[in-house]
């Protein structure tokens, strides 16, 4: 049966999404054993529902057949939206970028299961910025910050919309784009893009998922589009749930998602594409220690806002969190 996913959900802020999600949506049921007979599936789209939708619909139809629980879709492009969702056990499962899952581990007893792996074989990706092609607009003057362009950053949880080109690129320059941008605007990747592909913004952060998205559904708007600047690789998207999920459910949805695309026969090759047209070719196995990378760009962030303030206490904890981060990975500080 089609799921009904074309309702737009607009949000203002974080809380009216949530509001009006805990409205129409309420709270599942469970068998008489107290398992959950319905759970709700949040899917951060950087797109419109509309585009993202019959992406995933395939997908959560497999996983409710699949785990024998109703699966429900909870579509937003608003990142606190989704954490607090979670939080408040609106949703139980959700597809979040790197950043958000961080924070549905602190906050919403989130729990990673699985991260995605692209139909190249990669687990991540990068943050870009982007410029209209055949502006002549460099690298050099978007750092210039002489407030003569105009910039578009992601949600202030992006991980490459916002976190990533401040860590990099930014940050390390002494750049805070209020200060450096003629106007500063905050929107999806998707809207940013259309702004700089028509002239309303002069530059815009984005990623490479986008380009790939816009690529084979907007071929027009990355005609208009050309990148002056990428980030070192970022961890890929992740597959969160909450951890007091009953042991059972959860390890059906980890089962479902581990397992889908692979093998042999006519079943597994429609699962990857099913997975094909969401740009993945599988969920890899993974807990919440593949987000060290961000937690190290956080930390690196904390540091230098703590050394511009002489935060003390500030930096000793930055710099404690940065030192057990990288002997993590077996980097020297």
């Amino acid at each position: 049966m089609s799921r009904a996913i074309t309702r737009r959900l607009a949000v203002a802020a974080s809380a009216i999404a949530l509001a009006a999600f805990t409205a129409s949506c309420g709270q599942g049921g469970t068998d008489a054993d107290g398992v959950p007979t319905e759970i709700t599936f949040s899917i951060l789209s950087a797109e419109s529902q509309t585009e993202s939708g019959p992406l995933w619909e395939p997908l959560l139809d497999d996983m409710e057949a699949e785990t024998g629980v109703r699966v429900r879709p909870f579509f937003a492009s608003n990142y606190n939206a989704l954490i607090e969702a979670m939080r408040f056990n609106q949703v139980q499962v959700g597809w979040f970028s790197a950043l958000p899952a961080l924070q549905a581990i602190d906050r919403s007893q989130g729990e990673v299961i699985a991260r995605t792996v692209d139909v190249e074989g990669n687990d991540s990706y990068t943050s870009t910025l982007i410029v209209r092609r055949g502006s002549g607009i460099t690298l050099d003057q978007v750092l210039a910050c002489d407030r003569r362009l105009t910039f578009g950053l992601g949600d202030a949880q992006s991980t490459s919309g916002t976190l990533a080109p401040m860590t990099y690129l930014f940050s390390p320059r002494g750049i805070e784009p209020s200060d450096c941008f003629r106007t500063v605007r905050s929107a999806n990747h998707q809207a940013n893009s259309f702004s700089v592909a028509t002239g309303v913004l002069d530059v815009s952060t984005s990623n490479s998922v986008n380009t790939i998205f816009l690529t084979r559904n907007n071929p027009q708007i990355i005609a208009q589009l050309e990148t002056i600047w990428e980030s070192p690789p970022i961890p890929e998207s992740g597959i969160v749930l909450r951890s007091d999920l009953d042991p059972a459910l959860k390890e059906r949805i980890r089962s479902f998602f581990l397992t889908y695309g692979q093998g042999e026969g006519p079943e597994a090759e429609r699962q990857r594409q099913v997975l094909a047209q969401l740009n993945y070719s599988q969920f890899r196995a993974a807990d919440g220690s593949y987000l060290d990378p961000i937690r190290e760009m956080r930390a690196d962030q904390a540091l230098r806002e703590a050394t511009a303030s002489g935060d003390q206490a500030g930096i000793a904890a930055a710099q404690a969190q940065l030192s057990e981060l990288r002997a993590r990975r077996e980097v020297t500080p």
